[in-house]
């Protein structure tokens, strides 16, 4: 059986490593790895780390591209590696425009459709823009679904999503970290600079499109506020190159002794620096279920979250981007040491790490002959 497997920026391979390391030890499987190149500089060093054989390197990024040409230019590469490789099934992850993109290429193909990270929705389809419904789409047409929690599967189901193509699994995110982790733990060769351990550490990252304009003008007034405000703790944030991001943050944050703008961080370091943090403000998704299993709370400047289980089970906090209710819970998680114990104790939610084995043995349980499973597509319904 073939199958092939496809991303295109950081949080895919990342989310992905410990899946294509598990088919590629599969001796029933005959795997293809494709980068599409939608973050190369981010992701070849993680192909590195995770030893991962890459196949097909499309490089489709281009400097400051719009959604709809990127769209455009990954359905259509997408498109003629499909014919030239021609795939049992192809494996995508979470909600990128390479994620959608490639699935609705392989429907287009009549290939059978793995989705990984399946079910997450916000129900709202500008927030996150365009993710939520970059992972509508891919629910849609996919022919299996690997949902990370029992909500995720709810939300499957509310949309008409047959029960016997979702698995449970965990997130594979959580398989990443404790790979990271141990191999990091086995090497001198991973270590981050000895200037992050003389203060406490609050990890920022934020890059989601929603928040460009004022949201951004508002994160970053809080944190000089708290820069201010809390001198004893060192703000560190690696921040993202897009200038919708760059730009805001340069200009507030610059020249305060205490808080710290690196680069882009690599996945190895920002996993360490995870570690040694007291608490992390971010708008992203996979921090949300990482953070936890290192027990560090996770403050989400964002509106809303796909990831409602790590609310519910008390790992994380939604405060929105207004600059008080940043300040107001960031200083609560520093001043009062019971409401942190809370969320640092908090169970993850997230998976306990054999998700990329639970996956790849209901993958090729479903390749099998006899075993696959016809069934119409569902329309997409309102939960």
């Amino acid at each position: 059986m073939k199958i092939s497997v496809v991303f295109g920026t950081r949080p895919e391979v990342i989310k992905l490593a410990s899946l294509i390391k598990q088919l590629e030890v599969d001796e029933s499987v005959d795997l293809h790895v494709c980068f599409t190149g939608q973050h190369r500089e981010m992701v070849l060093p993680l192909i590195d780390f995770f030893e991962l054989k890459v196949d097909s390197h499309l490089q489709l990024m281009q400097h400051n591209q719009s959604l709809a040409l990127l769209t455009s230019n990954v359905i259509t590469a997408m498109d003629q590696y499909f014919e030239e490789i021609k795939p049992d099934m192809v494996i995508v992850q979470g909600d990128t425009t390479t994620a959608m993109c490639a699935a609705l290429a392989a429907f287009y193909r009549k290939i059978k459709i793995a989705h990984v990270e399946a079910g997450l929705r916000t129900h709202n389809m500008l927030s996150p823009f365009p993710e939520e419904m970059n992972r509508r789409t891919i629910s849609l047409i996919a022919d299996l679904h690997f949902a990370p929690t029992e909500g995720s599967k709810i939300n499957l189901l509310k949309e008409g999503v047959n029960k016997e193509k979702i698995l449970v699994t965990g997130n594979t995110v959580i398989d990443a970290l404790f790979f990271t982790l141990q191999k990091v733990g086995e090497s001198n060769g991973y270590a981050i600079s000895a200037d992050f351990d003389d203060k406490r550490i609050i990890l920022i990252t934020g890059h989601r499109r929603e928040n460009f304009g004022n949201g951004f003008e508002n994160i970053c007034k809080a944190i000089r506020e708290l820069a201010v405000k809390f001198p004893s703790y060192n703000f560190i944030y690696p921040v993202h190159l897009n200038p919708n991001v760059q730009e805001p943050v340069t200009r507030i944050l610059n020249g305060i002794s205490n808080i710290q703008l690196l680069p882009p961080m690599g996945y190895i370091q920002f996993t360490q620096l995870m570690q040694k943090s007291y608490l992390i403000l971010t708008d992203s998704g996979g921090i949300q279920e990482e953070a936890p299993s290192l027990g560090k709370p996770v403050l989400v400047m964002r509106d809303t979250t796909e990831r409602p289980e790590g609310i519910e089970a008390g790992t994380a906090l939604l405060i929105g981007t207004n600059k008080d209710d940043i300040v107001n819970n960031v200083s609560a998680l520093i001043t009062d040491r019971d409401l942190y114990a809370k969320m640092a104790m908090a169970q993850n939610p997230f998976g306990n790490g054999t998700a990329a084995k639970q996956i790849t043995e209901r993958t090729v349980h479903f390749l099998k002959p006899n075993n696959a499973f016809t069934y119409i597509r569902p329309e997409l319904s309102a939960p």
